[in-house]
């Protein structure tokens, strides 16, 4: 189906949020049931990865034998991707239903895509790649000149910082993308780029006003959180319609 053409939109974060919000009220309550289920099934492998963690990394005596710890902490890790993949693309794939002008049904958040999902999950693995990659370049140019002048140690790690915030900006619509814009990781990450580059600082501000709305909402409620982490996924997926289209070209909602 190709992929979406890059650089030929402009985006309105104002437009973005009030589009995001009425898709949010075409299906508060399937958002939110949905939100809370996650974060139900979600609780014990965060549960196991939390005594993992402390069992390993600070030496806390493990609630069980050290050996069942460890297991568990694998466990939970894979537990915690798989449901926090199956949270993504059922959000995300409610928002666009919603996007759509129609009012989605529990289903359409619940229903598990194996191709969706994989997609997600390479995606993602590949932009932790690239930068743990680059960020370990980064570190052993800079420790080869520090040892030459301590200052010259910052330069490639500032290098870097620049080049992080720059990427992660480029990949803002990275669930979206996944799901509904690219069906390979590095297609997902160069269209990504191609997308947002000509509207890199006003997408920069769009992560900002995101980031500043939930911190806000977590200090006052952290309850509030339930409400707001869909709506800020609707508010993301409008967004993205505006930078890169409505068409799904993964064929994704064909299913639904």
């Amino acid at each position: 189906m190709g992929l979406p053409t890059p650089g030929t939109n402009k985006l309105s974060i104002l437009r973005a949020i009030e589009d995001g919000w009425q898709a949010f009220c075409r299906a508060p309550w399937p958002f939110v049931l949905f939100q809370v289920l996650v974060l139900v099934i979600m609780a014990p492998f965060i549960g196991l990865i939390t005594s993992g963690l402390l069992h390993l990394a600070l030496g806390a005596p493990a609630l069980v034998h050290p050996v069942a710890t460890k297991i568990g902490l694998v466990v939970g890790i894979i537990g915690y991707i798989i449901v926090a993949l199956w949270a993504a693309v059922g959000l995300t794939r409610g928002a666009w239903t919603s996007l759509e002008g129609q009012k989605p049904s529990f289903s359409s958040f619940t229903r598990w895509d194996s191709d969706a999902s994989g997609r997600l999950f390479g995606s993602s693995l590949l932009l932790v790649i690239v930068l743990a990659v680059v960020g370990a370049v980064a570190w052993g140019i800079g420790f080869g000149l520090g040892k030459v002048n301590t200052v010259l140690f910052w330069i490639p790690v500032i290098a870097f910082a620049i080049f992080k915030i720059w990427l992660v900006v480029t990949q803002q619509f990275l669930v979206p993308m996944s799901l509904y814009g690219a069906k390979r990781p590095v297609e997902t990450l160069q269209a990504g780029i191609d997308g947002v580059n000509p509207s890199w600082w006003t997408v920069l501000w769009f992560v900002i006003v995101e980031s500043v709305v939930a911190g806000v909402a977590y200090l006052f409620n952290a309850g509030g959180l339930l409400v707001l982490a869909p709506v800020l996924i609707c508010v993301s997926t409008a967004a993205y319609r505006q930078l890169f289209g409505s068409q799904d070209h993964t064929g994704i909602m064909s299913n639904t």
